[in-house]
């Protein structure tokens, strides 16, 4: 369900689903991203397949966080057909997810 990426496909062809795609920029380090873990499994469970959600620790993936400019984790980005449609750093509720996911 979540799991962390395997670049088994490129980034490109995972942000460009037609459902809206939620990247976790997040690190093993860090408190508030272990927090985010139970909420982001309950949007999961409740969205279903309406929703990708990826995690994507930025240690491993220094590159790709750099690009995105990510400073602080975690950070969540949703993606629409490979447009950035919304951008958040710190702890998010679930409800404030779902109101970014349905923008």
């Amino acid at each position: 369900m979540l799991k962390n990426i395997k670049m088994k496909k490129s980034f490109n062809e995972i942000i460009n689903q037609d459902i809206p795609v939620l990247i976790d920029f997040t690190a093993d380090w860090c408190g508030p991203c272990k927090s985010m873990a139970p909420i982001l499994k309950q949007l999961k469970s409740e969205l279903k397949d309406a929703i990708s959600i990826i995690k994507i620790n930025v240690d491993a993936n220094k590159t790709l966080a750099a690009k995105y400019q990510v400073q602080g984790v975690p950070t969540f980005i949703i993606f629409k057909q490979g447009k950035q449609i919304w951008r958040q750093s710190g702890m998010q509720s679930i409800s404030q997810l779902k109101k970014a996911i349905a923008s």
